[in-house]
């Protein structure tokens, strides 16, 4: 059984026919700016997420390949997928920053992974691994979102 309420609705969903799609909609719909990349999450447990995108018109540059900022939102959409569907019951997160490089124009399908080893979850800052590759294998953009991590108040 799922750990937190995430992961129970992630393996909620994936019983229903075309579950990922809908888990993914309702994710994305949290955080509305991710609706405009048109996410799939394609794999979501502790410590991984992985989440797909289309080469389209509209996540796409002047020189036609994927814009830069849609990259970062899938980089950021996985990141807080995977944070939460890691973090333990009495913490809490927030993200403080991001640093990314571009290796190769991303001028395909995109694959985004997010990954958070158990043993970071302390308080304090938290480097979360993020990277996207294009349909080839060919990575695109690589980086960390550094997380605040801290205790949930005392209710």
């Amino acid at each position: 059984m799922a750990s937190n309420y995430l992961l129970a609705l992630y393996h909620k969903t994936l019983r229903l026919p075309f579950g990922r799609q809908i888990f993914s909609r309702m994710f994305a719909s949290k955080a509305p700016y991710f609706k405009t990349i048109k996410p799939l999450i394609t794999e979501l447990r502790p410590g991984y997420c992985e989440l797909k995108f289309k080469k389209r018109k509209a996540v796409a540059n002047h020189i036609g390949t994927v814009h830069a900022i849609a990259l970062c939102n899938g980089l950021e959409m996985a990141m807080g997928a995977v944070a939460e569907a890691s973090i333990p019951k009495h913490l809490r997160w927030i993200p403080k920053g991001m640093q990314v490089e571009y290796t190769a124009k991303a001028d395909s399908d995109i694959r985004i992974t997010a990954e958070i080893p158990a043993e970071a979850w302390n308080i304090g800052d938290i480097a979360v691994a993020v990277n996207g590759y294009k349909a080839d294998g060919t990575q695109v953009i690589t980086g960390f979102i550094t997380i605040y991590v801290s205790a949930k108040p005392k209710r």
